[in-house]
């Protein structure tokens, strides 16, 4: 089991002891979820923790569309219930990188791989782009890290 999986397991019991209903509520859907996801295939498969990372992020941006939809028709209570609920979901998420630390990261990785197998070239940008994700791993936009790719490697 991923160590986000199970962390999230863990609090339930924890915000069930605290009496959070609205933390205890979230976790319990966000678990549903992932539960479904991995049994909904033709084959049952258990999730790593990026592919919970990917699920989680999505979970909060339903809720933060759900809750601007609700503010837009005037429903304040409803939109605020939606981003607390964002919000405890948000709070699994890895930290996101600035646009710095993520260049930084490109950089790095790219030279790295430049010192093995000498010049890298547009036709090698998955060679790249495979750890460079993999560290980077939904903690910054996918297609500014394959646009800053693209320009190193011109």
């Amino acid at each position: 089991m991923s160590a986000l999986k199970q962390q999230l397991k863990t609090d339930v019991v924890v915000h069930m002891k605290a009496g959070n209903k609205v933390a205890l509520t979230t976790v319990r859907n966000v678990l549903g979820e992932i539960e479904t996801r991995e049994k909904g295939g033709k084959m049952p498969v258990e999730f790593d923790d990026a592919q919970v990372t990917t699920l989680l992020q999505k979970e909060a941006a339903k809720r933060r569309d759900t809750a601007k939809i609700y503010a837009d028709a005037g429903e304040g209570d409803r939109a605020a219930a939606e981003i607390s609920e964002a919000e405890v979901i948000e709070a699994y998420l890895p930290q996101p990188l600035d646009a710095d630390a993520a260049a930084g990261i490109v950089d790095r990785i790219i030279t790295g791989l430049e010192a093995e197998q000498g010049p890298l070239t547009m036709r090698q940008m998955g060679l790249a782009m495979k750890p460079i994700t993999a560290e980077i791993a939904g903690r910054f936009d996918g297609k500014a890290i394959s646009e800053m790719v693209r320009k190193r490697l011109q």
